[in-house]
């Protein structure tokens, strides 16, 4: 299947870097057996199109009987997207949902007003060495959409379209680009896609968006000449049009962006809001635990534990 738009124009060194309006280097934090690299939100930008978190998790490496066990905890106002590379997570929350999700696959849990869930190793991968790897990303959601009822929605790695071109394979695992339609239910437009680079390889942003990022996870890439490692996030100027090339040992990408949304977002812990007041009152109810007579509830299959509210 052929590039929509095509490569020509629009050549790396066809670009000057004053196309990059930021660049981002990720902080790094330790969580106990494996390592986070955030992204966003960063000091110089809170969003790209409609994402407002995104986080590098491990790689890591766990013996046998080890894992990961994210406890029950809240979200409301965003949608959030699990997407590995290695590993595997046991996904459980109080939309009844109860999904694992392997390589290549899209697990979409939108909080609306608000949604309680848990991420696990499965007890499948702990009984031997196993290893994580993936991106872990938040949408905020329209305003409309904040007091909407929680969902989820799981696709598998062949639901997800593909596109091949001129060395680069695209996966694009949620909204629209090159002419393609992820299956996920979208909010506001987006595109967000997993990319494979040959070295060499040709990769043109899709120029139909507002907003545009990409997100080097492994290899590096070249753009105007300069050549740029994995763990580096760039913001694009609005309009231009962007061609990146794979560097000598190639790369791994995660493309991202969409249309920003009207009016500021608020963010604290887990919460997303168009206002303060929103937070607030989660808050006051994650706090008081009336499991089922709120907004909150625990997930079926895991309600021995969660994660209390900081401070």
């Amino acid at each position: 299947m052929s590039w929509n738009p095509a490569i020509d124009p629009g050549c790396p060194d066809d670009v000057g870097l004053d196309a990059i309006e930021t660049l981002i280097v990720p902080r790094s934090r330790d969580l106990g057996g494996f390592e986070v690299r955030r992204a966003l939100p960063a000091p110089k930008r809170q969003m790209v199109g409609p994402f407002i978190f995104f986080d590098q998790a491990g790689p890591a490496e766990f013996l046998t009987g080890q894992g990961v066990d994210v406890r029950p905890h809240p979200h409301i106002g965003l949608g959030t997207v699990t997407y590995l590379f290695r590993g595997d997570f046991h996904h459980r929350d109080s939309t009844g949902a109860d999904q694992t999700i392997q390589p290549g696959e899209l697990n979409w849990m939108v909080a609306g007003r608000g949604v309680t869930h848990s991420e696990r190793t499965s007890a499948a991968a702990r009984s031997g060495p196993n290893s994580l790897f993936g991106i872990q990303t938040w949408l905020a959601l329209p305003e409309r959409q904040e007091d909407m009822a929680p969902t989820f929605e799981h696709h598998g790695r062949g639901a997800l379209p593909v596109i091949e071109d001129r060395g680069a394979q695209v996966r694009l695992i949620l909204g629209s680009a090159y002419g393609q339609n992820a299956p996920a239910t979208m909010y506001s437009q987006t595109f967000y896609a997993d990319v494979k680079l040959d070295a060499g390889g040709l990769l043109p942003m899709p120029d139909d968006h507002e907003d545009r990022g990409i997100y080097i996870v492994e290899g590096s890439i070249s753009i105007a000449g300069q050549e740029f490692e994995a763990g580096r996030m760039m913001v694009f100027r609005p309009g231009d049009r962007i061609t990146v090339a794979g560097g000598d040992r190639g790369a791994r990408l995660m493309i991202l962006g969409g249309a920003t949304l009207p009016g500021p977002r608020y963010i604290w812990w887990n919460f997303v809001a168009s206002s303060q007041e929103r937070i607030e009152e989660a808050k006051a109810e994650w706090r008081a635990q009336n499991w089922g007579k709120g907004r909150f509830d625990l997930p079926v299959d895991d309600r021995d534990e969660h994660i209390p509210l900081p401070g």
